[in-house]
């Protein structure tokens, strides 16, 4: 078995290896079957897919597990296996931490590792266009390099740990609503500039093994059958090396999914009309339809991802839980959820709850219980503390059941103010929980919007009326603090009458420990935020999409018209349009104050820097996000972009300078004719701030014309 030999390359091996297999055992490669219920293989671990080993050639079993939030265990029906339920998406994203996305990746690769997967279905890179997208908590928030890099390093992260990741949905599923059918319609240009750039930067980072086709169309188009973006983009121009596989339900066709550069078809018994890459592909291919070589290319990228992540070499070793290795997960997942919460709104500095604070109130949210998390596939039921610390929430099935992960605010916040009364109301009665507010010195509510996959939101409003909740306990209280565990942006109609609003997002299994340090002052917010939080859908760009939620009054439309803001996606949208969100991109409070200056940028060939001071002038520790933008050329359709940025702690008057590369391409126009980047000829202006809306100093770079690539 020369391809065993570590030594040679992936490509070598995985060559080797083809030359080896019959017809057969090519074919048995192609394919996932469904590892849940009937369905699933006798041998095969309960989990998303399963393709059988070959062991005349050494060719390991793959094990597919969901997914990107932390190692799913469906029904708990591999007793005892748990994992880490990491904080959603945009809280990882709101870090702005290389460091944190790569250990929330290795943490969620180690333990599906551990339980004897090899395969996680993890890098959700998709943009967040719109605040009602009901999957916007597997993402990373609205701008490529942002969303690219962090989702590129916990990729990376995954996959040190010989576990192959995956890099998904490929591309433009950007909302839930109609997704197996509706067709995402966006210009080449725009396209590449937006949603194309993020992954091709998680790409660039992460390397990963695989890369998940989407359900929609794209211009007409299905993901998995899209030549253009399948063939041309991803495997030529971007010089990808791996395989294409298929979402669950994603395949449609043999000859034509496979000539468009789809490489293995996910549970197609289960979820397609047919498997379509067993005997109809096997026809396709004995008639010449697809070409032998085009098999043979299939089954070769997909060992050599396996092979290049080490699956080969180090296979997953299925072993019993390890109290040291859970405690490890949940230090990360309590540090991201810390570092990732994002304080919106301090007045009168609130927060940090001082020692003089004697009766709290703690109003809402299932905060005695636990805290909120998303739905649908990625959804960790089952951790070393238990499944759903609220059983019996609806809906109790897909893309249920609601999940709140048991870690209680109440409990963590009596430990973390032991000087204090807590006491709780759990906010159904608003006189009830108005009284409560009125005897204490402080009432916090906590506020919850589930969201989940398959489903997108029907607004941006909280549910169940806790807005009036909120008015209640205000009116009874003003010393009130909000913290808010949501999918993303919500309209905040009493955001001025509340002092403190701390937007948690769904913080994971140790949320509630780190809400409480958060609220202390143990721990000091440094989250800023992914996403523009507009004051209310009328700023969005589509304020009305028909199909919305469940059981909606309009029927879904068959085509979502992404060109109405193409490129300038989220705050270059707010940008475009010259309006004022409620909360900017990049923005975050912090119980301390940065001032940044002295900002100069250069151009020595091919890099671009920018250097600049950043000071402490508070009396906290704190960490600074200092950000960097470019104003494009006058008259360019995009006026600014994220370029670079940088996360540093400080102490309290401490200074330093900062250098932070900035990103080539953001500098760049996408052109289609050449399938190239341009950097116009021209001067540019850098702007140095701590949001895209907050801007401390500007400094121009004059750049002649060239071409990326």
């Amino acid at each position: 078995m020369p391809w065993m030999d570590p030594d040679k390359s992936p490509d070598a091996r995985a060559a080797l290896l083809v030359a080896a297999m019959t017809q057969d055992e090519k074919f048995q490669l192609l394919r996932s079957r469904f590892a849940i219920g009937e369905h699933k293989p006798a041998e095969a671990l309960t989990a998303a897919g399963y393709v059988a080993p070959i062991p005349r050639l050494g060719i390991p079993s793959q094990g597919l597990v969901d997914a990107g939030l932390g190692v799913t265990n469906p029904g708990g029906a591999r007793e005892g296996d748990h994992a880490t339920a990491m904080p959603s998406g945009p809280a990882t994203a709101s870090t702005w931490s290389r460091e944190v996305a790569f250990l929330g990746g290795q943490t969620m690769g180690r333990e599906a590792w551990r339980q004897g997967f090899n395969v996680l279905l993890a890098g959700s890179v998709n943009l967040q266009r719109d605040p009602r997208n009901g999957r916007n908590f597997e993402y990373a928030g609205e701008d490529p390099l942002l969303a690219g890099t962090l989702v590129g390093e916990s990729i990376r992260g995954v996959q040190s740990q010989h576990v192959l990741s995956t890099m998904k949905h490929y591309a433009l599923n950007d909302m839930e609503t109609h997704r197996n059918f509706h067709s995402a319609q966006i210009g080449d240009r725009a396209m590449h500039e937006s949603d194309l750039l993020a992954f091709r930067i998680a790409l660039e980072i992460g390397e990963p093994g695989s890369v998940m086709c989407s359900y929609n169309r794209i211009n007409g188009v299905y993901g998995c059958e899209h030549d253009e973006l399948l063939n041309n983009v991803l495997k030529r121009d971007w010089k990808y090396p791996g395989y294409v596989m298929s979402d669950w339900g994603g395949v449609h066709s043999a000859s034509k999914a496979a000539l468009a550069g789809l490489d293995q078809q996910s549970a197609g018994e289960v979820f397609d009309k047919a498997v379509y890459f067993d005997r109809p592909l096997r026809m396709a291919v004995d008639a010449g339809v697809v070409p032998q070589a085009r098999l043979d290319d299939m089954a070769h990228r997909i060992l050599r991802s396996l092979i290049a992540v080490g699956a080969f070499d180090h296979p997953p070793q299925r072993q019993p839980p390890d109290a040291d290795l859970d405690a490890a997960g949940f230090a990360v997942a309590q540090r991201t959820a810390e570092e990732g919460a994002v304080l919106l709104r301090n007045a009168g500095e609130l927060l940090p709850l001082g020692a003089d604070v004697r009766r709290i109130a703690v109003i809402g949210g299932h905060a005695d219980r636990g805290v909120i998390a998303g739905g649908g596939s990625s959804m960790v039921g089952w951790t070393s503390r238990g499944p759903n610390a609220v059983p019996g929430v609806k809906p109790t099935t897909w893309p249920g059941p609601v999940m709140f992960q048991p870690s209680s605010p109440l409990l963590a916040l009596r430990e973390a103010a032991p000087q204090a009364r807590v006491d709780y109301a759990d906010g159904s009665d608003r006189a009830a929980a108005a009284r409560l507010a009125r005897e204490a010195d402080v009432a916090i509510v906590f506020a919850t919007q589930w969201s989940a996959e398959s489903v997108d939101l029907p607004d941006m409003h909280l549910p169940d009326g806790q807005d009036a909740l909120i008015e209640a306990v205000v009116a009874a209280n003003p010393r009130t603090v909000v913290v808010l565990q949501t999918n993303g942006p919500v309209t905040l109609p009493w955001a001025d009458r509340v002092p403190a609003i701390l937007q948690a997002w769904y913080p994971g299994i140790r949320g509630g420990e780190a809400i409480a340090r958060l609220l202390t002052g143990a721990a000091n917010p440094s989250g800023r935020l992914p996403v523009t939080w507009p004051v209310d859908v009328a700023q969005l760009p589509r304020p009305h999409v028909p199909g919305l939620g469940f059981n909606p009054p309009q029927k879904p439309e068959d085509a979502i018209d992404y060109d109405i803001e193409g490129a300038n996606v989220g705050y270059r949208w707010f940008a475009a349009k010259d309006l004022t969100p409620r909360y900017a991109f990049g923005y975050g409070l912090s119980y301390t104050q940065f001032a940044l200056s002295d900002l100069t940028v250069h151009a020595d060939g091919d890099r671009l820097t920018a250097r600049f001071e950043v000071r402490n002038t508070g009396a906290r520790a704190g960490a600074a996000v200092p950000q960097l933008y470019v104003h494009l050329p006058e008259d360019h359709p995009t006026p600014l972009r994220l370029a670079g940025w940088d996360k540093l702690e400080l102490q309290p008057g401490e200074s330093r300078q900062v250098e932070v590369a900035l990103a080539p391409r953001l500098f760049a126009d996408y052109d289609p004719t050449t399938r190239s980047w341009r950097i116009p000829a021209g001067r540019y202006r850098v702007a140095l701030g701590q949001s895209a809306a907050e801007i401390a100093e500007t400094a121009t770079l004059d750049l002649p014309e060239r071409t990326l690539d």
